[in-house]
């Protein structure tokens, strides 16, 4: 439906991203953020990174390796995308380190100090000495490459050494090449005995330790350099799924293959000889980007060190306990509270337990006839797992869609997958070509009157862990018109069910984005007819171009529209003709923004939905996405509260300037930090706000 609209008037996707990890260094840089989170921030800076060059570095490399020419809707094609991606990647990882050796100083003045073994009094390397002796040198295999030995198998994102060696009495031979793996399995960062007199904590790194004993692996070679380098790899999965005939060994499969992924981006630590780099080089066939780190390779290691530290909580946010739900206390059942009202939760202010107790009262009540339930991310040690487990081993009917294609959890998934089947879970993969990515519980209770649907619909995966520092709301509800729509939508996921007219629920790929058109028009109408007209969106992403389209629409009919966008937008505000009544904002803070939040004028009637999506081609198109109603008014003025806190936000709030560039929201109101505020207002009070009447 693209009416005519210029390439120029949109962001490139990947470039928009870019944008949006440097907002996250801007975190690391800002020193009003405590020491220790600036280094957690800069090892999530890493952690991104790291996960959009194996993913959407490597896809715009493979496009240009097919010959691929053509224009995206931005107006690039693969090989002029690329340039720019490695160009400004290139800018980002050298402030990147810039920033890393300026927090180190600082924390060194805060008694935490890295150091290199060279560095160390004599007591302190014999300690260390003791240590790799003990516990590094017996994991360690020095691979040689030469004629007999191949180049081993280098696994993706794993720090390696390059070691360049000569014979102890033939020293006029050509150089001798080996890699070590600096082991992954062992602490990164190695705690050093104090010196004599002094408080403060050294550290060393493991890689450190191995180049200073790198000897002690070629007996009768003498190491001429020792130097640091790392791969990243395509790390997409490839699966026909319907040609596999077990999807879940089909994954398995190919996350072997993906040991073996193209290479995409080779690391090196700085001053790297060139006969080694040459090495790597043609191994690898692979000639940029090749990026000489200042600095340790890796740098996610920091968010495992900053909470490894004891005795410097000083330096890190105070800590934050959320609040269990007024609602629900005291903690009655969930089942006799929701049969009288409608309760709304919003992370990580408020507690993700009344999602575990509802999975757990479920389990126990012998009322309970089925537990259905989607899982996409969970975290290593979570009591959902076992609750499930023992609600099938009860004779409850316990069905669970397993999403197994999400990404980088795959092996965990399947492990889930593997124990609740073996419990005697239904356990179900989804639809073929399709993640399921909708997060919604139903549960079938044994009533008075009959059977009732209990129901809970989230925007966030029911990750007991990320609920601690993922921003997101979950409805719980016994409406019959939402529970009659969850058994429907389970019934499709699970079996041959067509999809059906909905009452309440919108469902991608089938109709959650005509539904979403369909209100974004609505309010265009209102706009040309003189009505209140406002969309007020708040999501992670918006790329979706025919999406893009209907907003520049309205914009031009007079609907305001303000975004809320974490991450890539790929619309321009602010553009005279386009879209002058749009504006876009993105909060990058402690928490991760994580929750889908809709808002729609309609005149004076609004409605107010929650929702699993993004609105981006794949979660609108090649997903199972789910976008609730919330009836309650009490819960809807909630939510409005919740948008109005960030539009209200001008300290950790940047906005999307028409040149694709963020500038930090500036206005001559009192500072208001919506997450800060967010923590004291739970829980929730009635909140007046200018900005929605």
């Amino acid at each position: 439906m693209h009416r005519d609209i210029k390439t120029g008037n949109y962001v490139n996707r990947d470039l928009s991203w870019v944008e949006f990890n440097r907002r996250v260094l801007q975190e690391a840089q800002d020193s009003t953020t405590p020491l220790l989170e600036r280094l957690r921030f800069l090892g999530i800076v890493a952690s991104n990174l790291d996960e959009f060059m194996s993913v959407r570095v490597a896809e715009t490399k493979e496009k240009i390796k097919a010959g691929f020419t053509q224009k995206d809707f931005s107006g690039y094609t693969p090989s002029g995308l690329y340039r720019r991606l490695i160009k400004r990647t290139g800018t980002m990882v050298a402030e990147q380190y810039k920033t890393y050796r300026e927090l180190i100083r600082l924390l060194a003045k805060k008694g935490v100090v890295l150091q290199e073994y060279n560095e160390l009094n004599g007591t302190q390397q014999r300690a260390m000495d003791q240590y790799f002796h003990d516990i590094i040198f017996p994991v360690l295999t020095p691979m040689a490459v030469d004629q007999s030995r191949p180049f081993p198998l280098v696994h993706n994102k794993s720090v390696y050494l390059a070691v360049m060696l000569q014979k102890e009495e033939e020293q006029e031979d050509e150089p001798f090449f080996a890699i070590v793996q600096v082991p992954s399995n062992l602490p990164r960062v190695i705690p050093v005995p104090l010196r004599a007199n002094s408080k403060k904590k050294t550290f060393i790194l493991i890689e450190d330790l191995i180049k200073h004993h790198t000897h002690t692996l070629f007996s009768g070679y003498i190491p001429l350099a020792v130097q640091e380098f790392r791969l990243t790899r395509n790390a997409d999965l490839f699966i026909n799924e319907e040609e596999a005939e077990d999807l879940l060994e089909a994954i398995e499969k190919e996350l072997r293959r993906r040991r073996r992924g193209a290479p995409v981006r080779l690391e090196v630590c700085k001053d790297f000889r060139s006969d080694a780099l040459h090495e790597l080089q043609e191994e690898f066939e692979i000639q940029d980007p090749v990026y000489e780190i200042d600095g340790p390779l890796d740098l996610s290691f920091l968010a495992g060190f900053v909470d490894s530290l004891e005795g410097f909580t000083h330096l890190k946010y105070s800590p934050v306990k959320p609040v269990y739900p007024p609602e629900f206390l005291p903690r009655e059942s969930h089942f006799e509270l929701l049969r009288k009202q409608d309760v709304l939760v919003h992370h990580p202010y408020e507690s993700f337990e009344p999602v575990t107790d509802f999975i757990l009262e479920a389990s126990e009540d012998p009322r309970v006839m089925a537990i259905k339930m989607t899982l996409y991310r969970v975290n290593g040690d979570s009591r959902l797992i076992p609750a499930l487990a023992h609600a099938a081993e009860s004779g409850k009917q316990v069905t669970v869609v397993v999403e197994l294609k999400a990404r980088f959890d795959e092996e965990r998934n399947i492990a889930w997958a593997r124990k609740l089947e073996k419990a005697g879970c239904h356990v179900v993969y989804g639809l073929v070509g399709l993640k399921t990515h909708a997060k919604i519980i139903l549960v079938v209770r044994r009533e008075q009157n009959g059977l009732r649907r209990y129901v809970h619909v989230g925007t966030g995966n029911y990750n007991e862990s990320t609920a601690k520092v993922y921003t997101d709301v979950g409805l719980f509800t016994s409406n019959p018109i939402i529970g009659e729509d969850a058994s429907e939508l389970f019934n499709e996921i699970t079996g041959y069910s067509g999809p059906k007219a909905m009452q309440a629920f919108r469902v991608a790929p089938d109709g959650m984005k005509d539904e979403l058109f369909s209100l974004i028009r609505r309010e265009t109408e209102h706009a040309l007819k003189g009505k209140r007209a406002r969309i007020i969106a708040k999501i992670n992403s918006l790329s979706h171009q025919d999406m893009i389209d209907e907003l520049y629409v309205a914009s031009q009919a007079g609907v305001q529209i303000d975004l809320i966008v974490r991450g890539v937008c790929c619309l321009r505000p602010g553009v005279e003709g386009l879209s002058e009544n749009i504006r876009v904002i993105s909060i990058v803070d402690r928490f991760l923004e994580h929750s889908r939040l809709f808002y729609f004028e309609n005149s004076g009637n609004p409605d107010v939905y929650i929702s699993s999506a993004d609105w981006m081609t794949r979660n609108l198109k090649r997903r199972i996405e789910l976008m609730c109603p919330v009836f309650d008014p009490t819960l809807k003025k909630m939510l409005v509260d919740i948008l109005n806190l960030s539009l209200n936000d001008n300290v950790k709030a940047r906005e999307l300037m028409p040149g694709g560039n963020y500038v930090f929201v500036e206005n001559d109101k009192p500072p208001l930090r919506s997450q800060t505020e967010a923590m004291g207002i739970i829980p929730w009070k009635p909140v007046e706000w200018s900005m929605l009447t």
